[in-house]
């Protein structure tokens, strides 16, 4: 008997920029409101993931692709994976036991700050809701979310670019470009941001300037807002608020940024909280070359993506 299989590929994201709030007490604990651009890439993990008959119980596979760049240790319990978590989730909203077979092969690195596991949960979420036929909408997929993480919002939206507000809950897509944005994204070797870690310290350090933080957040917001509807991609005015703690954190990701800034001879910002760094680059050539130059001289892995465009998603 050939059971029912789906492929997934769940893309990893980029922040554009990035503006981000005062901690607030929710009901789910201290969180961040936040205000950033964000655009969907053609570098993607992948998900087979099979049901399984009913009286069977689900097994998990986390591995790295074979033409993955750049590997770590996959060293953190199978319960605390977000995937498997997010199958849980689904389980729990549902009532009922979904017994899967998943197979998740990565090639987004981990720690990077470009949602790798968010939009694995996504993409399980989309996948099971298939498989067995549930019929839950997008806004019972995106009720379940919260739980998982802010980045989950955006990759169940499916929006190849969008300004995601509030705690990722509110998506407001933003109109594609006619061509892909061509960027690099550069991973430092040995180096990975713990989100958790880099918020706190954007709690610890004084802001720039007189105004207070909310004040500081609001104006951010705005300009962030502006730039998306506006497609102003400019790199000298994309900004990530997240950058001075991360480099705080860890003095080394700030001399990797200079070392490529000084070859690229171009801005390079930080996605997320860290530690992947990326560049817009002006075509595919001028991305491939430039990641070719990097890994070469640097030692670090880089990647010309594809941004902003309509990518596939399951077969």
């Amino acid at each position: 008997m050939t059971r029912p299989t789906c492929v997934i590929q769940a893309p990893a994201k980029v922040n554009l920029s990035l503006a981000v709030g005062p901690c607030e007490d929710t009901p789910i604990g201290p969180r961040h409101p936040v205000c950033t651009w964000i655009v969907r890439t053609d570098l993607a993990d992948e998900l087979t993931i099979t049901a399984l008959e009913p009286d069977y119980f689900s097994r998990y596979a986390v591995i790295w692709a074979d033409d993955a760049r750049h590997t770590a240790p996959i060293d953190w319990s199978i319960a605390r994976d977000l995937t498997v978590r997010a199958h849980a989730a689904l389980e729990r909203h549902v009532g009922r036991r979904l017994p899967v077979q998943l197979k998740l092969e990565k090639r987004v690195p981990v720690g990077a700050g470009m949602g790798g596991g968010s939009s694995d949960a996504a993409a399980m979420l989309f996948g099971c809701n298939r498989l067995f036929d549930l019929g839950l909408t997008a806004h019972d997929l995106q009720g379940l979310a919260g739980e998982l993480g802010s980045d989950v919002h955006f990759f169940l939206a499916g929006a190849a670019s969008a300004v995601v507000s509030g705690f990722g809950e509110r998506i407001d897509p933003c109109t594609a470009p006619d061509e892909p944005l061509n960027l690099v994204v550069v991973m430092p070797h040995d180096l990975q941001c713990a989100t958790a870690d880099v918020y706190a310290r954007f709690d610890a350090l004084d802001q720039d300037g007189s105004d207070s933080k909310q004040d500081q957040f609001v104006s951010a917001a705005a300009r962030v807002a502006a730039d998306a509807r506006g497609a102003t991609l400019s790199p000298d005015r994309l900004f990530n608020d997240l950058d001075r703690p991360a480099y705080h954190l860890l003095p080394e990701l700030e001399q990797v940024r200079r070392a490529i800034m000084e070859m690229a001879e171009t801005t390079v910002h930080l996605t997320g909280s860290g530690a992947a760094m990326f560049m817009i680059c002006d075509d595919r050539l001028h991305a491939e070359f430039l990641a070719a130059a990097i890994t070469k001289q640097h030692g670090h892995p880089a990647w010309a993506v594809r941004a902003a465009t309509d990518l596939p998603s399951a077969r």
